[in-house]
C-alpha cells in the first residue's frame, strides 16, 4: 500500500530549514494538530519561495476548472485557487483527518463554499469527480508505487485534464533530507510509464521543479 505523508510533512521541513533549524528528527513530526502547525504552514514568508500566485498563474485554468490539490495540508494553495476561482471547484485532499477538519473550518470562516475538504486513502485519493487539474506540491515522493497510483488517477482527470508536480530540487537548501528527494528525471520517467506525457514544465521556483504532465 502507498504511503502518502500529508503535504504539512514536507512543508514543515522545508520551512524549519529555511530558520536554520532542519534536524533529522523534523521528517517524523506527526501533524495531527492542525491548527498548531498552521502558522507554520502558512507563514508569509513562504510566499517568497512558492510563488504561489505564478503557480496559479502559469496553469492558465478556465475560470470553471475543477481542481484537487492533493496533499493540501492546512490549505496554503486550495484556498488561493478557490479565491481565483469563484465560479470553479477545489477539492482539498489530505490523508490526515484534523487536516480535513481544519480545511473545511477554515473554508468556511473564510466564506469559500467552493472548498471540499476531503479525507483521501494512502493508495487513493478518492476523488468523487473528475478534475481538469491535480496538484501535488511537495508531496510526490511520499508516494509508494507511484506508477499504479498515477496510473489510476487518470480515470479522475477530465478530458484535457493535467497533473502538475511541485517538488523540491536536489540541490534545494530547504526541503527534506537528499535521500528522500525525486528528481525531476525519475518524475518524468516514472510518469510517462504511468501513461503521462511532459506538457509544461517551469523554472521560476528557487527550491522547487515545477512540471505538468497530461495522459497520453
Amino acid at each position: 500500500m502507498a504511503r502518502l505523508a500529508p503535504f504539512s510533512l514536507l512543508l514543515a521541513v522545508g520551512l524549519l530549514a529555511n530558520a536554520g533549524a532542519q534536524a533529522p528528527h523534523t521528517h517524523e513530526h506527526q501533524f495531527g494538530d492542525a491548527d498548531k502547525w498552521a502558522a507554520v504552514f502558512d507563514d508569509p514568508k513562504r510566499d517568497a519561495w512558492q510563488k504561489p500566485n505564478e503557480v496559479i498563474k502559469a496553469l492558465a485554468l478556465k475560470p470553471d476548472a475543477v481542481v484537487a490539490d492533493i496533499g493540501a495540508g492546512t490549505g496554503y494553495f486550495a484556498l488561493r485557487f478557490a479565491r481565483v476561482l469563484p465560479k470553479g471547484k477545489i477539492y482539498a485532499i489530505d490523508i490526515e483527518p484534523d487536516m480535513v477538519r481544519h480545511l473545511a473550518s477554515r473554508a468556511k470562516q473564510e466564506q469559500l463554499a467552493n472548498v471540499v475538504a476531503m479525507q483521501a486513502a494512502p493508495d487513493d485519493a478518492r476523488l468523487p469527480e473528475k478534475v481538469d487539474l491535480a496538484l501535488l506540491v511537495d508531496t510526490y515522493h511520499h508516494i509508494d508505487d507511484r506508477t499504479r497510483y498515477f496510473g489510476a488517477l487518470k480515470s479522475a482527470l477530465a478530458p484535457q485534464g493535467r497533473v502538475a508536480i511541485i517538488d523540491f530540487t536536489l540541490d534545494s537548501e530547504i526541503g527534506p533530507p537528499p535521500r528522500a528527494r525525486v528528481s525531476p528525471e525519475q518524475v518524468k520517467r516514472e510518469l510517462a510509464k504511468a501513461g503521462y506525457e511532459l506538457a509544461g514544465e517551469h523554472d521560476f521556483l528557487p527550491n522547487q521543479y515545477f512540471l505538468v504532465f497530461r495522459p497520453n
